[in-house]
Protein backbone atom coordinates (compact mmCIF):
# COMPACT_ATOMS: atom_id res chain seq x y z
CA UNK A 1 0.00 0.00 0.00
CA UNK A 2 1.06 3.12 -1.05
CA UNK A 3 1.42 6.05 2.04
CA UNK A 4 1.79 9.83 1.82
CA UNK A 5 2.72 11.93 4.85
CA UNK A 6 2.68 15.54 4.70
CA UNK A 7 4.77 17.77 7.62
CA UNK A 8 3.88 21.22 8.08
CA UNK A 9 4.91 24.15 10.50
CA UNK A 10 2.57 24.55 13.33
CA UNK A 11 1.02 27.84 13.40
CA UNK A 12 2.97 30.71 15.43
CA UNK A 13 6.19 28.49 14.24
CA UNK A 14 9.14 31.31 12.37
CA UNK A 15 9.24 30.26 8.72
CA UNK A 16 12.56 31.95 7.59
CA UNK A 17 12.57 29.72 4.30
CA UNK A 18 8.75 30.44 3.40
CA UNK A 19 9.60 34.07 4.37
CA UNK A 20 12.31 33.78 1.59
CA UNK A 21 9.81 32.17 -1.42
CA UNK A 22 7.28 34.42 -0.84
CA UNK A 23 9.89 37.48 -1.36
CA UNK A 24 11.46 35.41 -3.99
CA UNK A 25 8.08 35.11 -5.45
CA UNK A 26 6.99 38.70 -5.24
CA UNK A 27 10.70 39.54 -6.75
CA UNK A 28 9.89 37.34 -9.99
CA UNK A 29 6.25 39.47 -10.67
CA UNK A 30 3.62 37.64 -8.82
CA UNK A 31 2.65 39.92 -6.00
CA UNK A 32 -0.89 38.58 -5.44
CA UNK A 33 1.11 35.83 -3.25
CA UNK A 34 0.48 37.01 0.78
CA UNK A 35 2.26 34.40 2.84
CA UNK A 36 4.09 31.12 2.20
CA UNK A 37 4.81 28.22 4.44
CA UNK A 38 7.02 25.39 3.50
CA UNK A 39 7.02 21.92 4.38
CA UNK A 40 7.83 18.81 3.53
CA UNK A 41 6.42 15.50 1.97
CA UNK A 42 7.32 11.78 2.30
CA UNK A 43 6.11 9.49 -0.03
CA UNK A 44 6.04 5.82 1.37
CA UNK A 45 5.19 1.54 0.39
CA UNK A 46 4.58 -0.22 2.58
CA UNK A 47 4.13 -4.11 2.35
CA UNK A 48 0.79 -5.34 4.03
CA UNK A 49 -2.89 -4.69 3.85
CA UNK A 50 -3.54 -3.62 7.15
CA UNK A 51 -5.06 -0.23 7.19
CA UNK A 52 -4.81 0.47 11.15
CA UNK A 53 -1.52 -0.98 11.21
CA UNK A 54 -0.26 1.17 8.74
CA UNK A 55 -1.45 3.54 9.97
CA UNK A 56 0.03 3.02 13.77
CA UNK A 57 3.32 2.35 12.23
CA UNK A 58 3.51 5.73 10.68
CA UNK A 59 2.37 7.76 12.78
CA UNK A 60 5.17 6.16 15.32
CA UNK A 61 7.59 6.90 12.32
CA UNK A 62 6.65 10.35 12.71
CA UNK A 63 6.87 10.97 16.22
CA UNK A 64 10.09 9.37 16.17
CA UNK A 65 12.53 10.60 12.64
CA UNK A 66 9.79 12.42 10.41
CA UNK A 67 8.80 14.92 12.20
CA UNK A 68 9.96 17.18 15.30
CA UNK A 69 6.72 17.14 16.88
CA UNK A 70 7.73 19.75 19.19
CA UNK A 71 7.02 22.47 16.12
CA UNK A 72 5.95 20.33 13.33
CA UNK A 73 2.25 19.01 12.77
CA UNK A 74 2.39 15.71 10.06
CA UNK A 75 -0.96 14.00 8.15
CA UNK A 76 -1.26 10.68 6.96
CA UNK A 77 -2.86 9.74 3.76
CA UNK A 78 -3.16 5.86 2.91
CA UNK A 79 -4.18 4.41 -1.07
CA UNK A 80 -3.88 0.51 -1.79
Amino acid sequence: MKARVTVTLKAGVLDPQGQAIEGSLKGLGFPGVASVRQGKVFDLVLEGTDVEAARSQLTSMCEKLLANTVIENFAIEISN
